[in-house]
């Protein structure tokens, strides 16, 4: 585990994109997961003002860790989210970009983006592969939307599982823990005081955090784990 703090979500956006272009540097293609939220958001936006070329996005197929079962013209849609902060303002082929499609019934549609993954990713140990996996972390601990009341679905064999929001009930596609850990370089993005807790249990008090938290399972077989916090966010640890 690499742990990277931050002074401000600028220097956070500017160290996460050159380490983005050192991985797609010498690739013909990149498969990236994103993830949705506000660190995200501030994330596609300093994407936006690169000059043009730094980032070749011809290369780069976009995927998604999760997404709400709402239509992608909802505002708690983290395509939409993606389209408006990202896509309207870079130039990437429509074929390179794979939603999770959240108007469909969540139960199959999980089963529909498993079969996608397998089809367009490179298999690890038969699972498919992300070059890039972002993951943001929730103040209850969890991570994609696999939440802490629901743990065993990170354990299931399938590529994605339907998920259950535990205060509104709302349900949600999320790529499952397998799929997870088979990413070739992981990436929290993490920001905020509100976090500062789950990440010191999380990184400090890992083993009985891997009981309780989702996102404390997160330790992908490449061993390529990386946490890039801002200050306050990483405020309560020790070292």
């Amino acid at each position: 585990m690499k742990i990277d703090i931050f002074k401000t979500k600028e220097e956070l956006n500017r160290s996460f994109t050159e380490k983005i272009k050192e991985i797609i540097a010498g690739k013909e293609s990149v498969t990236i997961a994103l993830s949705g939220g506000s660190t995200p958001k501030s994330l596609f936006d300093y994407w936006t003002q690169l000059p043009e070329g730094e980032i070749d996005w011809n290369k780069i197929k976009f995927f998604w860790g999760d997404e709400r079962c709402v239509p992608p013209t909802d505002n708690e849609s983290n395509y939409k989210m993606t389209k408006e902060h990202l896509f309207n303002f870079i130039s990437v082929p429509r074929k390179n970009i794979f939603p999770i499609q959240g108007e469909n019934d969540p139960g199959p549609e999980a089963e529909r983006y498993g079969k996608l993954l397998n089809q367009e990713l490179e298999a690890t140990n038969g699972i498919p592969s992300f070059d890039i996996l972002m993951l943001g972390m929730g103040d209850d601990g969890h991570t994609a939307s696999i939440f802490p009341h629901e743990l065993k679905l990170w354990h299931s064999l399938e590529n994605c599982v339907m998920a259950t929001h535990p205060i509104s009930g709302q349900k949600r596609v999320s790529l499952s823990g397998r799929v997870i850990n088979a990413a070739k370089n992981v990436f929290f993005l993490v920001t905020g005081e509100n976090k500062a807790e789950k990440v010191k249990e999380i990184i400090e008090e890992a083993e009985q955090a891997k009981k309780k938290y989702p996102a404390a399972l997160v330790q992908p077989y490449s061993g390529n784990l990386y946490w890039f916090l801002d200050e306050t966010a990483a405020k309560l640890l020790n070292h």
